[in-house]
């Protein structure tokens, strides 16, 4: 089973992030070892994570018929947008619930992370 495991943004996170001060290069030393974990136990594949910019430089395409337009970034609310993803093959919901629970806190306050089954081909037969 794929799951694609959201990080939801924050009003912290859509500031934009400070790499260099002591609380980042702490959560992001934790988040690497948690990453490495991950990919040993084969739920993770090497390229399948990445953190995203603030919605403030994101555009969205809104599609109406033949139609296309272009909205520009910031989006909200924070809290319903996402700001990290991986991509994890688990045996089962219980399995990557097991795994999100053991992340580190990827915010420096209160965060959430989504799990969002993928279809596989076999839900279309």
């Amino acid at each position: 089973m794929r799951v694609i495991v959201l990080v939801k943004a924050t009003e912290d996170s859509e500031k934009g992030a400070d790499f260099k001060s002591p609380e980042m290069l702490g959560m992001m030393e934790a988040m690497g070892q948690y990453n490495d974990e991950l990919i040993k136990a084969g739920i993770m594949k090497v390229s399948s994570c990445e953190g995203m910019k603030p919605t403030s430089e994101r555009k969205r395409i809104a599609f109406d018929g033949p139609n296309r337009s272009v909205i520009d970034g910031p989006f909200t609310p924070a809290r319903e947008q996402a700001t990290g993803y991986w991509i994890w093959d688990v045996k089962d919901m219980d399995e990557a619930i097991m795994w999100a629970k053991r992340c580190p806190n990827p915010m420096p306050g209160p965060s959430e992370i989504e799990i969002c089954p993928c279809y596989e081909p076999e839900d279309f037969q």
